[in-house]
């Protein structure tokens, strides 16, 4: 998968996803201007959002009502660092017994916390944009308009 970044001002910095840009933004007491989530924001959301999934997808392939099930993530720091990460599920009411402990697993089966508990290698690569520009045409690889948005899409 490839992730193409942009830098359309100040500190803000997005990313093409698909047909998906995604905007971020530092705080303005960090020197941003506040415009979209700060990244780490958003990798916290994807942890929470990837839980929710799991948890919805359960209901949704056991013909269990979701509705009223809630998901809230909370997160205990130290010094620079999140120490704990804890869901919150809310089952809605009427939920069944038999299930309880299986939705658990199912959220624990997050594919965003599991890439936590194994986590992958790091690689910076550094080029020249003169370079960088040889490479994507040898690999045919988009440039950065890849990142305006697509027509007829949010």
């Amino acid at each position: 998968m490839r992730i193409p970044v942009h830098f359309p001002g100040g500190v803000a910095v997005a990313a093409r996803v698909g047909a998906h840009v995604v905007a971020t933004d530092q705080p303005a007491a960090a020197g941003g201007g506040a415009t979209a989530p700060a990244p780490f924001d958003l990798f916290l959301a994807s942890l929470a959002t990837c839980a929710g999934f799991y948890a919805v997808r359960f209901c949704q392939t056991r013909q269990v009502d979701s509705a009223g099930l809630g998901l809230e993530m909370e997160t205990e720091s130290e010094g620079h660092g999140i120490t704990r990460i804890r869901f919150h599920l809310r089952l809605p009411d009427g939920f069944p017994e038999r299930y309880r402990e299986a939705i658990v697993r199912a959220v624990d089966q997050c594919a965003v916390k599991r890439h936590l508990d194994n986590p992958p290698r790091f690689e910076t690569l550094v080029t020249t944009a003169e370079e960088a520009r040889a490479q994507a045409r040898r690999a045919d690889i988009p440039s950065e308009r890849s990142l305006e948005p697509v027509p007829g899409k949010p």
